[in-house]
């Protein structure tokens, strides 16, 4: 692809314009369902954890035409009392491991809290890119953790967080998805959402692209996943078009798409319930 930073800002600002057209009930319902809805605090505890899935769990019951969220994401050890307490087994459960969100400990370390993830529930597993690694140009190295990684994960999809706001240009953002896709990744994702810079459309535009060849290559498909600072519907209608517009149709559902936020769904809820002429709430 072209990395010139103008012709890719550019691009962007002209997918914005045209995402203004998306903005209706139906796609606004396709994005919620696309949420990863998290919880990564230092003051997350079981019941705070419990509050937020049993919300999820009544969520059906409470709003029966809009899909629920596509997964709860949280810490490793908080992974066992979501298992306990989701009723509805349309959602994921999510957990963030692998030295997150670092990703600087011992690999044994990696692969066993991985490994724990799944034992006690997980269906599916965000790690982290070894960044400094990455940057000294130890590909070697990169790619071997992702491999064994996607290894102890087992069938659980796994997500490769690529912290593009580490990355410096838009050709490093490119190849960092290229490597970690070559590795066995399932999605690759933006951000942690612990440094700045977060998500950024820039950055989505790219890994977009280089999903795109990648499948042109393999026949793979690999999901994405904005993720950081992610609040406004706007933002998000804009990021749903930016994966529309460069991948297409088949990579609009939760399969291959998501959004990961914790303040995100009660916008788009909101919004929602607006445009169908009702009261708005808060519900997460």
């Amino acid at each position: 692809m072209n990395f010139n930073k103008d012709e890719i800002t550019q691009a962007v600002i002209e997918i914005a314009r045209i995402a203004e057209k998306e903005y209706n009930i139906e796609t606004l319902k396709k994005i919620f369902n696309c949420i990863d809805l998290t919880s990564l605090n230092t003051d997350d505890n079981n019941t705070v954890i419990s509050q937020m899935v049993e919300k999820v769990s009544n969520f059906s019951n409470k709003f029966p035409e809009i899909n629920n969220v596509a997964a709860i994401c949280v810490y490793p050890n908080f992974v066992k009392i979501v298992k306990e307490k989701l009723t509805d087994k349309n959602v994921k459960i999510a957990a963030v491991a692998g030295g997150f969100p670092s990703s600087q400990t011992f690999l044994s370390i990696k692969l066993a809290e991985t490994n724990l993830a799944i034992e006690k529930g997980a269906d599916e597993v965000d790690i982290v890119l070894s960044v400094g690694k990455f940057l000294n140009k130890e590909y070697r190295e990169v790619t071997n953790e992702i491999v064994f990684l996607k290894n102890v994960s087992q069938n659980a999809c796994l997500k490769v967080i690529l912290e593009t706001g580490l990355l410096k240009d838009e050709k490093l953002i490119y190849d960092a998805s290229i490597v970690s896709m070559e590795s066995g990744a399932d999605f690759i994702k933006t951000s942690t959402g612990k440094l700045e810079p977060m998500a950024t459309y820039e950055a989505v535009y790219v890994m977009c692209n280089a999903i795109k060849d990648y499948y042109e290559k393999n026949k793979r498909m690999v999901g994405i996943k904005p993720s950081g600072g992610i609040t406004a519907v706007r933002q998000a209608i804009t990021y749903y078009t930016i994966v529309k517009t460069i991948l297409g149709e088949d990579w609009l559902n939760n399969s291959y798409f998501r959004i990961g936020t914790s303040r995100l769904a009660n916008n788009l809820l909101g919004e929602i319930l607006r445009l169908e002429g009702k009261s708005e709430i808060k519900y997460f």
